[in-house]
C-alpha cells in the first residue's frame, strides 16, 4: 500500500503538483502559498481578490452568474497616475488561479532588475466549478457548454481590471500567456482577438489538439512527411498522459466537458485549435507576437503538437520564439525553466509601452 501511494506522489510531483496544493484544491481556504510570506519576499505587491485566505475578496462574474477568485500583481513603484503594460496569465489544467503564485517572485525580481518594464498582471480562476481541484476538469477558458469562460476573461476580468487599475490601452502593451490549458487559450484567445491582444505566450501548450500522424497515430512524434488529422474524439478511456505508470489522464475527463462527445467534439475542436485559427482567420507576421516553449518528452506528446503548428507557422511567414528543453517533461520544474528566456523575450516587446513613454 506505501508504495503504490509512493508511486502516485511521485506522478503529482512530475505533472508539478505538491500534496499541500492537492488537499487544499478540495477545500479553497487553506493557504497553501502563503501569500503574506510571498508579499513579503517580492518588492511589488499582490493584490488578493479571493477566497483563499481567511476572507472573501472574490469579484463577481456577471457572465458566470457567479463569484470567482482573482489575483492581481502590480510591480515595484506602482503609481496610480501611471499607465501600465497588462499580462493576463491563465492557469493549466485542474488547476486554478493560485499556480501563479510559482511564478511572482521571478516576474517580480526582473522588473526591480530593469529586465521587463513594469506591468500588472491579472491571474483569474478558470476551473469549472471555482475549486479546482484533480478531480474537476478545466475550462480551456473558452465559451462552451460548460460556461461562457472567455466571457468571464475577456469582459468580467477585463473591465475589472481597467476599471481599478490604469492599463495602457494599445494592443501592444496587452499580453496573454499561460502554461498547459492556460497556453492552448493563450493562442486561441491571442489569434482570434489579435485587435486587443498584441502577445500570446504559451508554455507547454497543446497547440494542434488534432495532431496525428498518416496512421492516425495521436501519440507519434511529428514528421512532416506523415502528417495526418485526428478525426474522432469517441473513446473516453483513451490515455491522453501517463506518469511512469501511476497517473493517468484520460480522453474523457479533459475532452468531454468543454467539446463534448463524437462529431460534435471534433467541429468544436476544430473551430477553437491553435493551430487552425492560424489558417482560418489568415494570421500574418507581425499581427501578433508569439512566444513557445515546450519539452521534447512531453508525456501529452505536446512537443509534436507544437512542432506541427512551428512548421506551419515558418511556411507562413510567422515569426514565433521558441525555448525548447530536449529532455523536458510536461511538469512545473519544465515549465518554471522557461521563465528566464521568456523574460529576455518580452523585455523588448514591452519596452515601449513602459510607464512615463
Amino acid at each position: 500500500m506505501k508504495s503504490i501511494f509512493r508511486s502516485f506522489l511521485i506522478a503529482l510531483t512530475l505533472v508539478g503538483i505538491s500534496v499541500a496544493v492537492v488537499e487544499s484544491q478540495e477545500s479553497k481556504g487553506k493557504d497553501e502559498f502563503n501569500v503574506l510570506g510571498i508579499g513579503r519576499r517580492i518588492k511589488g505587491r499582490i493584490v488578493d481578490h479571493t477566497g483563499n485566505h481567511g476572507q472573501d475578496h472574490r469579484i463577481w462574474s456577471r457572465s458566470l452568474h457567479q463569484w470567482r477568485d482573482l489575483y492581481i500583481y502590480l510591480p515595484p513603484g506602482y503609481n496610480c497616475n501611471e499607465r501600465y503594460p497588462i499580462m493576463i496569465f491563465l492557469h493549466p489544467f485542474a488547476l486554478d488561479e493560485r499556480t501563479f503564485m510559482h511564478v511572482v517572485p521571478l516576474i517580480d525580481d526582473a522588473i526591480a532588475s530593469g529586465k521587463l518594464p513594469p506591468m500588472i498582471i491579472a491571474a483569474p480562476d478558470g476551473s469549472l466549478d471555482g475549486k479546482g481541484c484533480l478531480s474537476k476538469p478545466g475550462s480551456f477558458f473558452l465559451n462552451s457548454d460548460a460556461g461562457p469562460y472567455e466571457d468571464f476573461v475577456l469582459n468580467d476580468v477585463w473591465d475589472f481590471v481597467c476599471q481599478r487599475y490604469p492599463v495602457r490601452p494599445e494592443r501592444g502593451a496587452h499580453v496573454l500567456a499561460g502554461a498547459s490549458m492556460g497556453g492552448f487559450a493563450a493562442f486561441n484567445l491571442g489569434i482570434r482577438h489579435r485587435d486587443a491582444f498584441g502577445i500570446a505566450i504559451g508554455l507547454n501548450p497543446p497547440l494542434n489538439l488534432r495532431w496525428a500522424d498518416v496512421d492516425g497515430n495521436p501519440r507519434a512524434k511529428f514528421d512532416p512527411r506523415r502528417w495526418g488529422w485526428r478525426t474522432g474524439f469517441d473513446d473516453g478511456n483513451e490515455v491522453l498522459a501517463n506518469y511512469a505508470g501511476a497517473f493517468k489522464i484520460r480522453l474523457g475527463h479533459v475532452i468531454r466537458p468543454v467539446f463534448g462527445e463524437g462529431d460534435a467534439a471534433l467541429v468544436a475542436i476544430s473551430e477553437n485549435n491553435p493551430i487552425e485559427l492560424v489558417l482560418k482567420t489568415g494570421l500574418r507576421n507581425g499581427e501578433l507576437s508569439m512566444f513557445v516553449g515546450y519539452g521534447g518528452r512531453d508525456e501529452f506528446n505536446i512537443d509534436a503538437q507544437v512542432d506541427s503548428f512551428l512548421y506551419t507557422a515558418k511556411h507562413r511567414g510567422l515569426g514565433v520564439g521558441v525555448a525548447f528543453e530536449p529532455d523536458g517533461h510536461h511538469d512545473l520544474a519544465t515549465t518554471m525553466k522557461f521563465i528566464p528566456t521568456v523574460i529576455r523575450w518580452l523585455g523588448p516587446q514591452l519596452a515601449p509601452y513602459a510607464p512615463g513613454r
